[in-house]
């Protein structure tokens, strides 16, 4: 490693962010590497970039963390050695374009791949899989298949429904398309009715929700999909949890299931600009979409790429036809509305 990226790992692990590796030796703006900051975890994309090396011979440089990339990238400046950025949220791509530290994406293969409503509407971010926040059920308590995301706030749910913070990012996403479907009102309705239904206070994650739902503290909850396909595919000291539960596809009523994206941004002061742009393409290949299906548990961005069977068994997906740059606008909102009803009170 070169003194420059030495002193750059260095930086980061002063920060308390949890450092990756800038893989292999060589300066960070040499020809034939790129540099990825990335929110996912480690073991989840490793699988990618290997294969995307192996497949243009381009070394990848990744740094992950769990918090306060993009703030980094802006305050490393043109400096910066970063290339792109990944994230497994909607609102940390809006935060990246809104901190200044993102060019346009200009892929005429990207437009022609990629819905427009998983795509920035400048071009600032793009969609590369997608996650569905759905309904974790209790298999014996809950007899029904379909559950809109109005219905959760019905008394008949009192005390049944389990949750993590309404202040998460899986949560707020939701809680901002409800906001972008019926409105500030409505929305503040909903969430005391939500919360006057939980069975405790919100906490944990969402493997955590079917923890309780198989343990009869609550008999429904939210969670995304791939949580519960990882519990009873790979997870073998949480397959009781999901073998306890099944996943309903809600919906919103006239519209579609909530989904958010793993999304990716191209820095403003990209290094190595060619390569990153190789990169998103390729993540929106067919070889990468198959992975994200078949590694990550998530839905493919591409049409015509199979989806994971455990994930197929839900049943069909109908995501929500709202663009995600219009649920983006909302979060704030949407957060500032958790807060005023107490929700995780």
């Amino acid at each position: 490693m070169t003194p420059k990226l030495l002193r750059f790992a260095f930086g980061l692990t002063l920060s308390g962010l949890a450092v990756g590796v800038f893989a292999g030796a060589g300066p960070a703006r040499a020809d034939g590497e790129v540099n990825v900051y990335t929110y996912r975890e480690s073991k989840l994309i490793q699988p990618l970039l290997a294969a995307f090396t192996q497949a243009t011979g381009i070394k990848v440089n990744i740094v992950s963390a769990s918090s306060g990339l993009e703030q980094r990238i802006a305050s490393e400046g043109a400096n910066s050695p970063a290339d792109v950025l990944l994230t497994v949220d909607i609102g940390r791509l809006e935060d990246a374009v809104r901190l200044g530290i993102t060019q346009p994406i200009k892929s005429a293969e990207i437009e022609q791949i990629v819905p427009p409503q998983y795509r920035d509407p400048e071009g600032h971010w793009v969609g590369v899989s997608m996650r569905a926040r759905v309904i974790y059920a209790s298999k014996d308590r809950v007899q029904r298949s379909a559950i809109t995301y109005e219905e959760l706030a019905d008394p008949k749910w009192k005390g049944k429904i389990c949750i993590r913070s309404g202040q998460h990012s899986y949560n707020n996403a939701l809680f901002a398309a409800y906001i972008v479907h019926h409105g500030l009102a409505e929305t503040e309705a909903w969430l005391k009715g939500l919360r006057a239904n939980l069975a405790q206070r919100p906490s944990g994650g969402d493997r955590e929700v079917a923890r309780d739902i198989a343990a009869g503290k609550c008999d429904i909850g939210l969670g995304n999909t791939y949580y519960w396909a990882l519990m009873h595919d790979k997870e073998r000291d949480k397959k009781a949890w999901a073998d306890a539960t099944k996943v309903v596809l809600p919906t919103f009523r006239d519209g579609g299931t909530h989904v958010n994206l793993s999304g990716v941004v191209l820095a403003k002061h990209a290094p190595n600009k060619a390569n990153a742009m190789k990169l998103i393409e390729w993540l929106v290949s067919p070889e990468a979409q198959h992975m994200y299906a078949d590694i990550n548990y998530e839905y493919p961005v591409r049409a015509g790429i199979a989806i994971n069977p455990t994930i197929a068994s839900y049943g069909s997906l109908k995501p929500d036809p709202i663009a995600l740059s219009k649920i983006a606008e909302s979060k704030k909102a949407a957060a500032d509305l958790v807060d005023k009803v107490g929700f995780d009170n």
